[in-house]
C-alpha cells in the first residue's frame, strides 16, 4: 500500500482487552502505537507515512478494502 492511497480500514472488538499494535516504517521495524479496545468498540485507521504494519491481539473482526477478516477463536 503506497503512502497515496487513503484506504481506511475498521477493527471491531468481539471481546474485552483487544489490543491494536502499530508498527513503524523504516529499516527498523518498532511498536510505535497501541490502542486497548473493549467489546463492541470500533477503531477506524489507515495506513501513514510512520505506519507499516497493525498487529491486532484478541477477537475482532478487521474489515478491509479486500475483505472482512476475524481473528481466530
Amino acid at each position: 500500500m503506497n503512502n497515496q492511497d487513503n484506504s481506511f480500514f475498521v477493527i471491531k472488538a468481539k471481546e474485552n482487552g483487544v489490543n491494536v499494535i502499530g508498527l513503524t516504517r523504516g529499516q527498523d521495524t518498532k511498536f510505535h502505537h497501541l490502542e486497548k479496545l473493549d467489546r463492541g468498540e470500533v477503531m477506524i485507521a489507515q495506513f501513514t507515512e510512520h505506519t507499516s504494519a497493525v498487529k491486532v491481539r484478541g477477537k475482532a473482526e478487521i474489515f478491509t478494502p479486500y475483505g472482512i477478516i476475524s481473528t481466530e477463536d
